[in-house]
């Protein structure tokens, strides 16, 4: 989607930093509560989830520039740049913070006061963001995606499809908190399957060209992208780049399957955002996070591009097929 047609669909709120009245209409309004919605990637390629946190406010009774105002922070993928955006934010005083996975952390130490909702695609205990997941007890909860919990399935769905493949690279985005867990666990999971695994890094999109061609130095039979918000933003283009190098590839989401990718496994980014939406809308009302569980997004889907698998020369095993939500063809 085009930036220009993102701003168009959103009414430019999502691409703007702060949100501007009129000022007869200011002085005829009450003030509306403000959001502060702190992000890692840029806001052109994250359209999607923006809606669907939309979506999530409009089900707990708020809608945007109506009765709530919401004052957008990207960091376009420059992760160095949070702690300076969180810090504006927290300035303004704003009612609660909607924050990604690699900015809650950073909003959690800017402000012990204000609320914070999150979506994460890792632990939320294992990141430090809260105490416990039935009782947060602080200035912090929201949603987590099944995400890092999956990443040895998806080491076992590449073997599966991939039978031959006895050396594979794991694509981390080295700037994320849970990069090197998620890298030493899947060490673990490679080992007890008989693979070696090379752990790749890419934290820009110069970076890309780079780990792809060192692939075929590695004698990489096959390739696993770790859940990252930049890698996310990155998804048709990693599929493209997996079509270059004929490179059977497993990532999270559909979007990378439905660009052409090989597979995707995992949680919903989408679902995860409208679950941050309903919270945040919960908080304006006076809930307070230390009362309200972390919610899991449950919804799993595995997607295969039989297309990408034929142009690959590989053969789908039936059963994989037959567990399959949706078939590319």
């Amino acid at each position: 989607m085009r930036r220009r047609e993102f701003i168009a669909g959103l009414g430019g709120a999502a691409a703007v930093t702060s949100v501007s009245w009129p000022l007869a209409a200011r002085a005829q309004q009450p003030a509306l509560p403000v959001i502060g919605f702190l992000n890692s990637a840029s806001p052109d390629l994250y359209a999607n989830p923006v809606r669907a946190f939309h979506q999530g406010l409009s089900e707990a009774g708020y809608v945007e520039r109506q009765n709530v105002a919401i004052e957008y922070r990207w960091a376009n993928n420059q992760y160095d740049r949070l702690p300076a955006l969180a810090a504006e934010l927290v300035d303004l005083r704003v009612a609660v913070i909607a924050a990604n996975g690699p900015a809650a952390r950073v909003a959690k130490e800017a402000t012990a006061t204000i609320p914070i909702v999150f979506s994460v695609g890792f632990d939320p205990l294992k990141l430090n963001l809260v105490t416990s997941l039935s009782r947060p007890g602080g200035n912090l909860t929201g949603a987590s995606i099944l995400n890092a919990e999956l990443e040895p399935k998806r080491l076992e769905l590449l073997r599966e499809i991939v039978p031959t493949a006895t050396v594979v690279a794991l694509l981390v985005n080295p700037a994320n908190l849970s990069a090197e867990i998620i890298s030493k666990n899947l060490q673990v999971a490679a080992g007890a399957l008989g693979l070696q695994l090379h752990v790749l890094n890419a934290s820009t999109e110069s970076d890309l060209p780079t780990v792809f061609a060192t692939l075929p130095q590695l004698r990489v039979g096959a390739l696993l992208i770790v859940n990252d918000p930049f890698l996310n933003s990155q998804a048709e283009r990693l599929a493209a780049l997996t079509l270059r190098y004929a490179m059977p590839t497993i990532f999270q989401y559909r979007e990378f399957a439905a660009a052409g990718g090989l597979m995707s496994y995992g949680g919903s980014l989408i679902d995860a955002y409208r679950l941050m939406g309903i919270y945040t809308g919960r908080i304006l009302k006076g809930e307070k996070p230390a009362d309200l569980p972390v919610q899991q997004s449950t919804k799993v889907e595995l997607i295969i591009n039989l297309k990408t698998a034929k142009a690959f020369g590989l053969t789908v095993p039936l059963a994989l097929l037959g567990r399959a939500d949706e078939v590319i063809e």
